[in-house]
This record gives structure tokens, sequence and C-alpha cells, in this order.
């Protein structure tokens, strides 16, 4: 269990930190969680800061979903897909671009639908 976690980078999104114990990087985006070797974040990295935007969403612009851009895993079955602004997202917590790593995040940029009841 790493006890000594250190925040690099979080938004509405998720957040992306590093165990200084153990050397691995822990990320949380939406309902998804990694742990990476520092070598498996930097290929991590890599891959998704390469992918063509613009391709994926021409490729399946006739298709009636939210999320066109995928990023495939090892697992066959499995592929993750992302819209435009989510892979946007995910880009600035794996390169470190969050504004403000340590602060809380304001209401405002939570995106939750509350009902009062």
């Amino acid at each position: 269990m790493c006890n000594q976690i250190k925040t690099l980078s979080k938004n509405n999104n998720g957040q992306l930190s590093i165990c200084n114990e153990c050397n691995v990087y822990h990320l949380t985006f939406n309902n998804i969680y990694f742990e990476f070797s520092p070598k498996e974040m930097r290929l991590f990295k890599k891959y998704v800061t390469d992918i063509e935007v613009e391709y994926w969403e021409a490729k399946y612009d006739g298709m009636p979903v939210k999320r066109k851009i995928p990023i495939q895993t090892q697992q066959t079955n499995l592929v993750m897909v992302f819209n435009r602004q989510e892979l946007a997202s995910l880009c600035d917590l794996i390169t470190q671009s969050t504004a403000k790593p340590y602060d809380n995040l304001s209401l405002l940029e939570i995106d939750y639908t509350l009902y009062l009841n």
C-alpha cells in the first residue's frame, strides 16, 4: 500500500499522483484507475499525446455515438473510448499541464447534476 503519495496534477475528470516510496504512478480518470511504472507512464503518455483526434472523428463521423476516439488496451476485447474534451483532459493530466494541482476544485469545476428532493 502506498503511503507517500504526491499529487502531480488534477482536474475535474481525474488526478495523477506518484508514490515516492514505490515509484508507482496512480492515474484516476472518471471511472478508470491505472497504476503505471515510470516506463509504462512514459509509453502511455506518448501513445495518448500522439493520437490523431481529427482522424478518429472523421472515421466515425457517421456513427451515432458520443465518444469516437479509441485507446486500445492489451486485452483484445477492451477498448476505452473518449470524446475530444475527455482526451484533452486526460492529456492535461498526464502531461501535468493542469493549473494548481494542490488546490481544491471549485464548485463550478465539478460536473455533477444535483437533485434536491
